[in-house]
């Protein structure tokens, strides 16, 4: 799988740009600040509909401007589309493959895939909970994009039911019955968050049993003398989850039975969740455990042994994605100048073997001589009509 052809139009810095990629390595040069990153973003954008940098899209929408659109020619299997995806801050964004209008968004989901490693990843090793259930959610949609229809339910289940729970606490703590009309529905939306949470953290669990093997052998391969790096799936269900699902060579997780369980455990905790007018029991609530050795990466780890395992969540993803028949475009955003030359070598090797990768640098130095290929200047200019970024191809 390879980007033949990138356009923005009104994204972040570019009012407009038009980039012809080919397979192998793509360099985007430039100090910070130019917009290089932008451009890569965009790239990610349309694999996930989400940024590796910002958490809502208002931001991916150049100022003074009313809409974004990102588009790329994506090339699988000698097969090419056209996606393209119009973000309107405040209204439904919109979509096309091939210049046809899609009735969502998410229907571009695995036209083009992507595996992208960015500074920004170092909050996978250090950062909350939310941070390693994205990663982990993204990469569940990469694979079968259908999911990403069951997370976007849970997540509309899930508003609608803490939305509910808030306002049964409130009527309590003025004096309301615990058993009043404020909790009268509350068995409803039992049901529906554990009918689409039991599907999405099967998911997740057949997802993980997947992947931690070639999480842990990418870690070793960058780490050999560290501890060895292993993952957990930690649920909000706690002992009565059923024990080894998550783990490699465990039978598949069974959504019926994981409905049963979050029922069971949502009845157990209701009398808290009134009280306390939150959601206690979901996939929301959940954790991927990251160790190195008998003690979690968090807190324990070393600034580089940190970035090993980052760097290992990625090459693992990467594995993954490669073993079901094609390589997802890998997408390397400032990462060279923050690794250590056996890290760089490492992933380097790697990158060396997709089919497409897209990289970012600040300097040409901070680039391994074994991914040369073709290079792009990306640099800021004033106008009069503001500042914007210019990219063209110097080889």
């Amino acid at each position: 799988m390879h980007v033949r052809h990138l356009g923005v139009t009104d994204f972040r810095s570019w009012p407009s740009a038009e980039l012809a990629l080919a397979p192998g390595v793509s360099v985007l040069l430039g100090r910070n600040g130019q917009g290089k990153t932008n451009l890569v973003e965009a790239v990610g954008y349309l694999a996930t509909l989400s940024s590796h940098r910002v958490s809502t899209d208002a931001p991916l929408v150049r100022s003074g401007a009313e809409r974004a659109v990102a588009r790329a020619a994506v090339v699988n299997d000698g097969r090419e589309l056209l996606v393209e995806v119009a973000i309107t801050p405040g209204r439904a964004n919109k979509a096309r493959i091939n210049r046809s209008p899609v009735g969502r968004p998410r229907e571009v989901l695995g036209i083009l895939r992507t595996v992208l490693f960015a500074p920004e990843d170092l909050a996978l090793v250090r950062g909350d909970p939310g941070e390693r259930r994205r990663f982990l959610d993204d990469l569940l949609v990469t694979r079968r994009p259908r999911l990403a229809g069951v997370r976007a339910d849970y997540e509309k289940v899930l508003r609608q039911r803490s939305a509910l729970l808030k306002s049964a606490g409130a009527a309590l703590r003025r004096g309301g019955a615990r058993d009043g009309s404020a909790t009268a529905t509350l068995d409803v939306w039992d049901t529906h968050l554990a009918e689409h949470g039991s599907l999405l953290l099967a998911a997740r669990l057949d997802l993980l049993a997947e992947l931690a093997p070639h999480v842990t052998g990418s870690y070793a391969a960058l780490a050999p003398e560290s501890r060895p790096a292993a993952l957990r799936y930690r649920s909000s269900l706690g002992e009565v989850l059923p024990e080894g699902y998550g783990r490699p060579g465990a039978e598949r997780a069974d959504p019926e039975l994981l409905e049963a369980c979050l029922l069971s455990e949502l009845a157990r905790v209701r009398t808290q969740e009134v009280d306390r007018g939150v959601c206690l029991v979901g996939p929301h609530r959940d954790d991927v455990e990251l160790t190195l050795g008998d003690h979690p990466a968090k807190g324990y780890a070393s600034h580089g042994e940190s970035w090993s395992y980052a760097l290992a969540l990625r090459l693992g993803s990467f594995a993954l994605l490669r073993a079901e028949g094609s390589d997802p475009v890998l997408v390397l955003d400032d990462v060279f100048a923050e690794l250590d030359l056996r890290r760089r070598s490492a992933l380097a090797t790697v990158a060396a073997t997709a089919e497409q990768v897209l990289i970012t640098a600040a300097v040409a130095e901070d680039v391994p001589a074994e991914l040369d290929g073709a290079r792009f200047e990306v640099v800021a200019v004033d106008t009069e009509q503001g500042r914007t970024s210019q990219v063209h191809r110097v080889r």
